[in-house]
């Protein structure tokens, strides 16, 4: 078992729905849905808002040269934010996205990988399959995987090579080869979730992922191949998770009663952590 301890600890609370936790020169970094917001804090709980984004802010990742991008969900844009906090149009992700845009990896070159949702499940919407955006470092954008179910949580191994991708709705983690373009290939099943739903994920020093399973109420650590190394029961849902903290061992998850509309009246959504004994890896 790798968790030191299986107690979640509160660092942030009164959140609507927090998203996309990312770590960052000791700050986590989280989208917080239905506030429009992005803020980070740090060990001891400081929070800083970091920007506002009018149409709900959701993955997060970096730029080579610190810039900070930001996936907006329900126009289905990527925004960068320069050096001076000001917010800039970096990309349409509405040509390749069927619904609003959810999670994000961005590679060390700072290509954007983003998912979306296929379908609006909060109106009713049957579901259906969705593409795999790829935001060169230009801004173009193109489709680099089809028929996804919920592609949500993805990592990219150390090496650059491989990226990982949790289907939320098939339950499982999916990988591709990355050639030197940024193009997929080489599609195959990671690790089969059997009853675990992957929603955000992160990577760690021995290869295996970090699992947020919001229908679950837990957090599992899997290996490639499907084993369940580790899991953390919780009394909530369990919707992303990074590692992080100064050794990179502090596992943070973002928490929550609900994840639609009306989880900006409850405001019990909560950044919380846990120690575990391997370190993270990869990116994000």
């Amino acid at each position: 078992m790798s968790a030191r301890n299986s107690t979640l600890l509160t660092l942030v609370e009164g959140l609507s729905f927090a998203e996309g936790p990312r770590w960052r020169n000791g700050w986590l970094y989280y989208s917080d849905f239905y506030r429009h917001v992005v803020e980070r804090v740090d060990v001891d709980g400081g929070v800083e808002r970091v920007a506002e984004v009018s149409e709900q802010p959701s993955g997060l990742g970096w730029l080579p040269n610190g810039d900070l991008l930001i996936v907006s969900m329900r126009n289905r844009r990527l925004l960068r934010q320069d050096s001076t906090g000001t917010l800039h149009d970096y990309a349409d992700l509405s040509e390749v996205a069927t619904s609003h845009c959810n999670d994000m990896v961005v590679d060390a070159n700072g290509r954007a990988y983003v998912g979306n949702f296929g379908f609006d499940r909060h109106v009713g919407e049957k579901p259906k399959a969705a593409a795999l955006a790829l935001v060169d470092t230009n801004g173009e954008v193109t489709s680099v995987a089809e028929e996804l179910r919920f592609p949500n949580g993805s990592v990219i191994t150390p090496d650059g090579a491989t990226l990982i991708v949790g289907e939320t709705q098939a339950r499982r983690l999916t990988a591709f080869s990355i050639d030197e373009s940024g193009s997929l290939s080489d599609r195959r099943v990671w690790a089969d979730l059997g009853e675990h739903y992957p929603d955000g994920i992160c990577m760690d020093q021995e290869g295996a992922i970090w699992v947020a399973d919001p229908a679950g109420y837990c957090l599992v650590r899997v290996r490639e191949g499907g084993e369940i190394a580790d899991r953390i029961e919780h009394d909530r849902p369990v919707y992303a998770c990074m590692l992080g903290g100064e050794d990179g061992r502090r596992l943070f998850a973002c928490t929550g009663l609900a994840s639609g509309p009306d989880a900006q009246r409850t405001r019990n959504g909560r950044i919380e952590f846990v120690d575990v004994e391997v370190p993270h890896a990869g990116l994000p």
